[in-house]
């Protein structure tokens, strides 16, 4: 059954006190000294074909890649500087360290935050792939799967409508109508040079532009997210035309027990924590850019399942529904956002987010400053300071719970 709660509308539980905002702000501190010694620079989840030394001896065979990209991925020890992989720039790091820095100039008028966003936003317009008719980010490495291949340099709808949400936030802060413009040319770009894929009534965005099927869901909600959001901003109605389309797609795909499975495919039937936290702040930008609310039950009922199968009770995140391990990183920092994002519907939310957030930093930060990649189990940890996949999403994510504590303090 569909949950039919309303928006609740109440006041996120107080959770604010120097104990609890103290710690949260010297972690933000930490890791800002780490990217700023990195030069905002980290390896990737998925980087493994860009192994100087043995990306030459997969002789072009797709398995063989396939084998050395999880490998590198999945070895608990960072094998990336023995085998010829060098730390780079992230195009989607650079959104999330850009919302991040926003986030901590917001809350503490400090003027040197705002300037490392726009350096953040400046180098995505001076760094977007070519050849396309729009602004579009992608891959800055070979990316192989059972699903297919996504070449370097070819954009994906997840990194640029993320990505666009950057510049939608800068707009907000700085009032810059230049970003504002970037967003804009995002949607123009999805509207009419994007794969879409008419079902009945619906529409699914493809994953890249030139996608031969479609049917992943953080995917084509991500893509109706920024459609939907700067809706807001320019009133085209046609940006919340095919953002309705889209978010109608996944609807009517969720899982009777409120979860989306990663996608339609038959070999991407599997449901984790933080590609559901993405659709979920997909059909709330939605809402709260349009001011349509009819797919908020089908929202509320994901929500529901996702907080009650994803958090041990000390806030551990969990990967799958169905397991806790591996301790991952990017499902620390999306399920701060997506908590913090809910706080205004779920009372609740907020003291979660902060015992997630406690958790993460006792268990995932390096003395360094850095988060770690991965816990396998207690003894084994994959240490790897992965850009997108962790600086930037937990920047993006402790900066935003960071300005929601201050803000009870005052």
């Amino acid at each position: 059954m569909e949950s039919t709660k309303e928006y609740v509308g109440e006041e996120p539980a107080l959770i604010a006190s120097d104990s609890s905002a103290g710690p949260i702000y010297d972690s933000i501190l930490r890791l800002s000294e780490w990217l700023e010694k990195n030069e905002y620079r980290g390896y990737d989840t998925f980087d493994g074909l860009s192994s100087k030394l043995l990306f030459p001896l997969t002789f072009g065979n797709r398995y063989l890649q396939i084998v050395l990209q999880q490998g590198v991925r999945r070895f608990p020890i960072n094998l990336r500087p023995f085998i010829g992989i060098e730390t780079s720039y992230s195009s989607k790091g650079m959104g999330f360290l850009a919302r991040g820095f926003i986030r901590m100039a917001e809350t503490t008028g400090d003027p040197s935050w705002g300037e490392k966003a726009k350096f953040c936003l400046q180098w995505l317009v001076e760094n977007q792939e070519a050849g396309y008719p729009g602004p579009s980010w992608g891959n800055h490495f070979e990316y192989v799967s059972r699903s297919g291949r996504i070449r370097h340099g070819v954009p994906t709808v997840v990194w640029t409508s993320l990505i666009g949400q950057a510049f939608l936030d800068g707009y907000d802060f700085f009032r810059n109508d230049e970003y504002l413009q970037v967003a804009v040319d995002i949607c123009e770009h999805v509207l009419n040079h994007w794969s879409l894929f008419p079902h009945g009534d619906s529409v699914c965005i493809g994953y890249t532009p030139d996608a031969k099927m479609a049917g992943v869901h953080n995917a084509n909600t991500l893509g109706a997210a920024i459609l939907g959001r700067t809706y807001a901003y320019t009133g085209n109605e046609a940006y919340k035309d095919l953002a309705r389309k889209a978010l109608l797609y996944s609807a009517e795909r969720q899982l009777p027990n409120g979860a989306w499975y990663y996608g339609e495919a038959s070999n991407l039937h599997w449901v984790d924590n933080f590609h559901t936290g993405y659709v979920l702040d997909c059909y709330k930008h939605y809402a709260d850019g349009t001011g349509d609310r009819q797919f908020q039950p089908v929202m509320m009922h994901g929500y529901e399942f996702w907080k009650k199968t994803f958090f041990l009770p000390d806030g551990t995140p969990r990967y799958y529904d169905f397991k806790t391990l591996p301790l991952d990183i990017q499902c620390c920092s999306q399920a701060v956002d997506t908590l913090i994002f809910y706080s205004d519907l779920d009372p609740g939310a907020l003291p979660l987010a902060l015992k997630v957030a406690q958790w993460t930093i006792a268990n995932m930060q390096d003395r360094d400053g850095h988060f770690y990649y991965r816990r396998y189990a207690p003894w084994i940890v994959n240490k790897t300071p992965t850009l997108h996949w962790g600086q930037a999403t937990m920047m993006c994510a402790l900066g935003g719970l960071y300005g929601r504590i201050s803000k009870q303090l005052r």
